[in-house]
């Protein structure tokens, strides 16, 4: 999953005609590195999506202007307005993640 480095790479990508998923997370975070084993399957299952990484202390800005008070988090954006918010709590296993990309299709 690439990472996004610069607040311009990040207002290039949520601006974007197609849905953009950003998983916050910091490279201290157990539930981060946890996600990571899993969301290379659930990124093959949604060809659809762009999947992207934010560091949530690189980019503090963005994650503050975003409402993100726990990682790791996955936001959906498109033409520049976020869409969905799953919270950390929600994003621990791939069964929640899919439920809420799934969701995500029958909204869009």
């Amino acid at each position: 999953m690439e990472r996004i480095e610069t607040k311009q790479q990040y207002e290039d990508l949520i601006n974007r005609d197609g849905l953009t998923v950003i998983k916050y997370d910091a490279t201290w975070c157990p539930d981060c590195r946890t996600l990571e084993k899993f969301m290379p399957d659930i990124m093959a299952k949604h060809p659809d999506k762009e999947f992207y990484a934010l560091d949530v202390e690189q980019l503090e800005n963005v994650t503050a202007a975003n409402e993100v008070r726990g990682i790791p988090s996955l936001l959906v954006y498109k033409n520049g307005e976020k869409l969905a918010h799953l919270h950390s709590k929600f994003a621990k296993t791939p069964t929640q993640i899919s439920e809420y990309l799934e969701t995500l299709e029958s909204k869009n």
